[in-house]
């Protein structure tokens, strides 16, 4: 076993993706139980697929694909709460909206480009050998923003997650935290989009959650064990891609499929205990 990690850790792309690939997940967690709880779980998803547009827009220019992708996305996020918020295309709608639409711009700004090349099905799909220095530094980057953000406004987000009409009774501007969670949300996608792929990404996101939510009920205990189970899944599906030869997104999406399956029948024996 020793000997195996030391083999495992003695390559340079898998050490990137373990550090991105567990910062990630961990944010990736943090923010996915407050999503699930809202019933917004599937802004990831397409969040994702504006992501994959702008990797396509950026590519076809031959700009750096994350620097263009992170402000896109993040516009997209803005655009789809306050489409949600005030008009009557409300959530899954104004998901399917933006979403459909970037992948439509993408796939055809990649047909009429570079073609599916490998760049862009790594982006589509993920791979592990991806992840470049620049792109760790960058992760590094955002999920420090993305913690220390989490952390300050924890109260308000556990307030917005649960009753956001008695959050805005007492004077908490649920708008903006509503906002700053699909922001930070936003941010992680992109960041994981490169190693997990656009049509992957969002099961960091909810899996955790849904998964947790098998066994607790708690809103801190079913955080912390999002959090656990996302860093030691995606570690799980990384040695297994690593091993097997899979590609890096599904293999991670199986083991958190398995995890929920578990817990899933671990909850019904606890119900009947």
């Amino acid at each position: 076993m020793i000997e195996f990690l030391k083999e495992l850790l003695g390559y340079t792309f898998i050490v990137r993706a373990l550090i991105v690939g567990v910062l990630v997940a961990l944010c990736s967690a943090l923010l996915g139980v407050s999503l699930v709880l809202k019933r917004y779980s599937m802004i990831g998803d397409g969040l994702s697929h504006v992501g994959f547009g702008a990797l396509a827009f950026a590519m076809a220019l031959n700009l750096a694909p994350l620097q263009v992708s992170i402000p896109i996305v993040l516009i997209a996020a803005f655009l789809l709460l306050r489409i949600s918020e005030s008009s009557k295309i409300k959530g899954d709608a104004a998901i399917a909206l933006i979403s459909t639409s970037a992948l439509a711009i993408g796939v055809m700004i990649v047909s009429m480009t570079t073609g599916m090349n490998t760049d862009i099905c790594n982006y589509m799909f993920g791979s592990i050998l991806a992840m470049s220095k620049s792109d760790v530094y960058l992760s590094v980057a955002v999920t420090v923003i993305v913690l220390i953000l989490y952390v300050i406004f924890y109260n308000k987000i556990f307030a917005v997650t649960f009753d956001e009409s008695f959050a805005k009774a007492t004077g908490t501007k649920s708008g903006f935290y509503n906002m700053l969670i699909a922001l930070l949300t936003a941010l992680i996608i992109v960041v994981g989009m490169r190693m997990m792929g656009a049509m992957l990404i969002s099961s960091l996101i909810i899996f955790p959650a849904l998964t947790s939510m098998r066994l607790f009920n708690s809103f801190k205990s079913v955080v912390i064990s999002s959090v656990v189970l996302s860093v030691i899944c995606f570690c799980v599906g990384i040695v297994i891609s690593f091993v097997y030869s899979t590609p890096t997104g599904a293999s991670v999406v199986i083991v958190n499929l398995v995890a929920f399956c578990l817990f899933s029948l671990l909850g019904l024996i606890k119900n009947k205990v």
